[in-house]
């Protein structure tokens, strides 16, 4: 059926269901604009009141600093080397100890499905395990691995194997068991139902944890860098803040923020391709 476009972006001619899809399609980009303007301006905001009331000493610029103060001290660290050193430091142990965990919880997760003497038997140690505070065991780690770059992914690893441990567990128990049934009824063998219904089932799952679990790897290497570590930007605000050098505290602290915001947004990003994906994959298959 021919289309033609009229100046409000409808198509005369268009069939209902496309009309609202893209109506669904044009209200998705508002909030996503929308959304992006909102950020933006919360952000702006927040620095331009802080900046405000720390010049009229209503908040006390001792202990709060301000941007500008942070801005000057994150330039001259930026430029004589040192805040690139820890901040690749703190994103590589991060970034190292994420894939590593989720790879292995995902592992332990899956492995339940072979045997479910095997997975009822893990499944109270996981949920023990995962409300154990993990970061009580840095100094552990630290003894083990030393004060280097190992212990700080190693840590990372604790925080994530065990969450994602028990999506992918999660995952696995909620396959239809008549699925597996009619499966194997038509000769279909273990690794073939594996493969093929398993691991699909169990994959939303894993994936739905990545960005929960890059924040709790973030946590892990910083608490592994304030009990000891020679780099990284944890280390350098436990330093800052032995010698009240309160603005390069704030630096480590914004700094933070936003290697944390950009780790976030490419997980998240990596989530919704992943998902989408998945879904394809299922469609397809469905056919």
């Amino acid at each position: 059926m021919a289309t033609h476009a009229l100046a409000g972006g409808a198509k005369v001619g268009a069939f209902p269901a496309e009309l609202e899809v893209d109506e669904e399609e044009r209200a998705r980009a508002r909030t996503r604009r929308y959304s992006t303007i909102g950020r933006w301006a919360v952000g702006i905001a927040i620095v331009v009141l802080w900046e405000g009331l720390t010049r009229l000493n209503i908040v006390d610029p001792y202990f709060f600093s301000s941007p500008v103060l942070i801005a000057q001290t994150a330039f001259k660290d930026a430029t004589a080397g040192s805040l690139w050193t820890d901040v690749w430091f703190t994103s590589s142990a991060t970034i190292l100890g994420f894939i590593a965990g989720v790879s292995l919880g995902a592992a332990i997760g899956l492995s339940t499905w072979w045997s479910k003497v095997y997975g009822n038997v893990l499944e109270p140690y996981l949920v023990m395990f995962n409300a154990v505070p993990k970061l009580a065991l840095a100094p552990v780690l630290i003894i083990i691995f030393g004060i280097g770059f190992s212990s700080k992914v190693a840590l990372a690893v604790l925080m994530c194997v065990v969450p994602t441990a028990i999506a992918a567990y999660s995952g696995i128990k909620s396959i239809d068991p008549d699925l597996e049934t009619l499966l194997f009824s038509l000769g279909a063998t273990h690794r073939h139902v594996f493969t093929k219904v398993v691991v699909p089932s169990a994959l939303p799952w894993i994936v739905s944890s990545l960005r929960i679990n890059i924040g709790l790897a973030l946590a892990g290497t910083i608490v592994g860098e304030f009990v000891a570590s020679q780099n990284g930007v944890g280390r350098m605000i436990l330093y800052a803040g032995q010698t009240m050098d309160i603005n390069l505290v704030w630096v480590g602290v914004v700094v933070l923020s936003i290697v944390a915001m950009v780790m976030f947004w490419c997980v998240s990003s990596l989530e919704k391709r992943l998902l989408k994906g998945i879904m394809h994959g299922a469609q397809t298959s469905g056919r």
